[in-house]
């Protein structure tokens, strides 16, 4: 039997500081009962340092899952992640995104059997980004519409994300345009069906490879539920320069081919 129902599985490269305050964002969380589950896609021994530090001083359950760096290669350390994961439900995020402290419970309260949940995130500026300290982090005031605006962010209508609740929440959650997917920095679901579709194509490079995945589950019918207005995390700033024309154009073909054929499982996913 698991030894916890959930495990959180991170994302990372190279990004230590940022990592940092996502783990103090975890230490916040009023449920308590998950593992962290790092799935690091070759960084170096700084990020290395900073896991084993907060393994030593903090009461997070963490694993460190890496592998050599050999380009972006996220797919293959996320099925790494899912196998060594030990919880019955996955949620999976970025080591830039901070979690609300109720990050954990709203996936946990909101979960359903055949579904899986679609967040979403608030993005930050550099500036920002690098102001918050964790006494920030620790008081939530980084979550905080007023103490955001007071940094300079400017007000806007996805400001809804930190400051809905109740009847708003489930409203704008229901009613809003943008499609429910597998987005990699905020999404859930149970491992058993992560594992019916044979996790992520590890074909797949930078651009369109968590949805992928997504979108097989949705063919094996697996439903995708909104829950961007209740699943808050805030997205510290990074540059996005993966990508090439030919990683997107054979990501582009994958995923075409997946809805044209309904295809449900990858020959090139956890089991080979």
């Amino acid at each position: 039997m698991p030894t916890t129902s959930t495990s959180v599985i991170i994302s990372t490269y190279n990004q230590p500081e940022w990592l940092r305050k996502v783990l103090i964002g975890y230490e916040q969380q009023t449920l308590k009962d998950f593992e962290i589950v790092i799935a690091d896609d070759g960084s170096t021994v700084e990020t290395k340092n900073l896991i084993e530090a907060f393994e030593h001083d903090s009461e997070l359950k963490i694993k460190h899952i890496w592998q050599e760096d050999d380009g972006f290669q996220k797919t293959k350390i996320l099925n790494k992640a899912i196998l060594a994961s030990e919880g019955e439900y996955l949620i999976f995020t970025d080591g830039d995104c901070i979690p609300r402290n109720d990050f954990v419970y709203k996936h946990n309260s909101l979960k359903k059997a055949n579904h899986f949940l679609s967040g979403g995130y608030f993005k930050l500026p550099l500036s920002i980004s690098q102001e918050i300290t964790k006494e920030d982090i620790v008081q939530q005031f980084c979550f905080d519409k007023n103490w955001l605006v007071q940094k300079g962010m400017k007000p806007s209508f996805k400001m809804n994300k930190l400051t809905s609740t109740g009847l708003k929440e489930w409203a704008l959650n229901i009613f809003t345009p943008t499609k429910a997917t597998w987005d990699g920095m905020n999404a859930s679901g149970f491992k058993k069906d992560i594992l019916s579709v044979n996790g992520f194509d590890e074909r797949m490079q930078y651009g369109g490879e968590d949805r992928e995945m997504g979108e097989r589950l949705m063919n094996k019918g697996v439903n995708a539920t909104q829950i961007r207005y209740s699943a808050v995390c805030i997205h510290l700033h990074h540059e996005r320069g993966y990508a090439t024309e030919e990683q997107k154009s054979r990501n582009q073909d994958i995923r075409k081919q997946t809805k044209l054929q309904k295809k449900v499982w990858t020959e090139f996913g956890i089991d080979k």
